[in-house]
């Protein structure tokens, strides 16, 4: 084998290339000057930076300073400068300032922001969501609560960013959670919650003490307010029809902002509700706020599955100061739109409940909501509905009695009618004058028909608010439909259609059979007594055609409404028409009719005043009519 030997000529290159790094070394080598300087200048920036501390240190001294805007202009700032360890400020920070403080009762589990000092997270401890998630009104900054401090130099300073120090005690069954904003001991701002067991509403006061020094210097303090409303239904826009703003204003009124979007002002406000169709945040005063500006947003455009917010709503509140300072008493409610939760409370707070307006909101308040929770407190709520549908329709069935009556008459007259128009084919106001007497004579007016059927609209449109009002019917089962609050399924569809969706519900499909019957006898009876008279549209053909485009329309306007709505609809178009066999077979007796009809004839009938005055106006008419065509013929 081969011996390996060092290479002269490497070795050469190594020492070559020492020593030129050691002359380079050599050469960039500092002088002892310049040494020095170095060092001269490190120290000067070493004090520099001190100072640039100091000056910072005060600025942010008290939270006077911080407020008015004398300090920084973030915390990320305050967390920069804390970094190098040499600033201190007034305000007391807690070890956990960027953790939670976590409240529970039976009925709510809060958590509380150290950062804030407001509510972070509210979760009902009783209700769940369609896919069975709990229910929060209040979850991963979805929402806001803050006090703004407007500065003498136009900037704004609020106390979402600030910490807050927590405490917790237990007062009998009150369960206290104190939060405040720390200069001193002496001096702070606090928010204080008092919760209850078995009490949705907890008591809410912000105070300050030593502080109105700052809050005099401030321009304007305002108290903002903003929550995006999550999704807890099945149908997005069921559920986003009846969510909405709700408000106590100006000595007692109330008021909504609707399905709509809203930016508006109110005055004298006593409390102010975001509705979640099922499920409400309120806030509350002891003293009105005298003016808050609200906003409401629209969060959906479609029916989309994966929505999470439904509406964003917003309330800005200028506060009132006594004696200088903060002293603000107030309630949160957070909880279901339950009546007989809400109207517990003897706050007006029932109103967050949409039942109507004038006579529908009292049919409901008094008679509807009342039976309904009897018979619920026994029954199935699908079997309450059912047996509270056949009690109002029998209530009603004399007024179907007496529209159907008068349908009878008319159709007994239609050959003496149809004579007197065939006499007068030329003169229709005469025609209208002789049609009209015999209508009396015999007691056949067809606003016989038309006052018992107006009888039946507040009964009608009453029971359309209570369905999807009635929080009883929330996730209970019926025959296929899992919840009778929302659509039932018996099909999905693989895409949407408009205006109808992607699912196929049972119980509209019934109701709009039923419908379809039901106006088949009572507008084939309406054809069959109603004139054509000229210029006038074809009644028979308008008839008949609301006969097939009502049914669709209910297919389509009922798919993604409450099951229950739909089943009441159903039961009651069964019944009506079940009503309508019943009194056509075995009730009225058209040859009897007939023969009162002669008799009716034949006693003099008096005219009430309207009759008389109709009478009038058409003798009137009549007359200038006949004046006018003698003028014309002189011509």
């Amino acid at each position: 084998m081969e011996e390996k030997k060092l290479d002269i000529n490497s070795i050469i290159g190594f020492v070559l290339i020492f020593g030129i790094l050691a002359y380079m070394l050599w050469q960039n080598a500092p002088s002892p000057e310049e040494l020095e300087a170095q060092e001269k200048a490190k120290q000067e920036q070493v004090e520099v930076e001190k100072k640039a501390i100091n000056k910072e240190q005060t600025k942010v001294t008290t939270v006077e300073d911080f407020v008015l805007g004398s300090a920084g202009d973030s915390l990320q700032q305050i967390a920069l400068k804390n970094k190098y360890g040499a600033l201190a400020y007034a305000f007391t920070i807690s070890k956990t300032s960027d953790k939670e403080t976590v409240v529970e009762s039976d009925l709510l589990a809060l958590k509380f922001s150290n950062l804030g000092g407001a509510l972070s997270e509210v979760k009902l401890k009783k209700f769940v969501d369609y896919n069975s998630n709990p229910i929060y009104l209040v979850k991963d900054n979805n929402a806001s609560f803050n006090i703004n401090f407007g500065t003498t130099d136009s900037r704004i300073r609020n106390t979402k960013d600030l910490p807050f120090q927590p405490s917790v005690t237990k007062n009998g069954d009150v369960t206290v959670i104190s939060m405040k904003l720390k200069v001193s001991e002496s001096k702070f701002l606090e928010y204080r919650y008092e919760l209850k067991d078995g009490d949705y509403m907890m008591n809410f006061t912000i105070r300050s003490q030593g502080l109105s020094n700052v809050i005099n210097g401030s321009q304007a303090i305002n108290l903002d307010w903003n929550l995006k409303g999550y999704r807890h239904a099945k149908s997005i826009s069921y559920e986003n029809r009846y969510t909405d703003i709700h408000y106590d204003y100006e000595g007692g009124k109330d008021d909504y902002t609707g399905p709509r979007e809203a930016d508006e002002e109110i005055e004298d406000v006593a409390w102010i509700g975001y509705k979640q169709h099922f499920f409400t945040s309120v806030l509350l005063t002891d003293s009105r706020f005298k003016k808050v500006h609200i906003k409401a947003e629209n969060l959906v455009d479609d029916e989309v599955i994966d929505t999470v917010y439904t509406k964003s709503f917003a309330a800005s509140i200028p506060l009132e100061l006594q004696g200088g300072e903060i002293n603000q008493s107030m309630d949160w409610y957070y909880g279901p739109s339950d009546f007989k939760v809400l109207n517990a409370y003897d706050r007006n707070l029932d109103e967050i409940v949409p039942f109507g307006w004038g006579i529908f909101g009292w049919i409901n308040r008094y008679i509807f909501m009342p039976l309904f929770t009897f018979l619920g407190g026994f029954l199935p709520y699908g079997i309450a509905i059912i047996v509270m549908t056949v009690l109002i329709k029998l209530l009603l069935s004399f007024v179907q009695y007496k529209q159907f009556l008068s349908q009878a008459k008319l159709k007994i007259l239609k050959p003496e009618l149809d004579a007197i128009r065939e006499k007068h084919k030329d003169n229709k106001m005469k025609a209208q004058q002789e049609t009209m007497a015999l209508q009396t004579k015999a007691g056949a007016s067809p606003m016989a028909g038309c006052l018992p059927a107006l009888i039946q609209l507040p009964v009608f449109y009453s029971l359309f608010q209570f369905f999807p009002s009635a929080f009883d019917l929330r996730q209970k089962p019926f025959l296929w439909a899992d919840d009778l609050s929302s659509y039932d399924v018996i099909a999905n569809i693989p895409f949407n259609i408009p205006f109808y969706g992607n699912h196929v519900s049972l119980f509209p499909i019934l109701a709009s059979i039923a419908i379809f019957f039901y106006m088949r006898l009572t507008t084939g009876q309406q054809v069959n007594t109603q004139p054509q008279q000229e210029g006038m549209p074809d009644m028979g053909k308008m008839m008949k055609y609301m006969m097939y485009f009502s049914p669709i329309m209910m297919l389509f306007f009922f798919n993604n409404y409450a099951s229950g709505l739909s089943l009441y609809y159903f039961i009651s178009n069964l019944i009506s028409i079940g009503i309508i066999l019943v009194i056509k077979n075995y009730i009225l007796d058209e040859d009897k009719i007939h023969a009162q009809i002669q008799e009716n004839k034949k006693k003099p009938k008096k005219q009430n005043k309207f009759q008389a005055r109709m009478q009038e106006m058409m003798e009137q008419a009549e007359k200038q009519k006949q004046a006018q065509a003698q003028q014309k013929k002189r011509k």
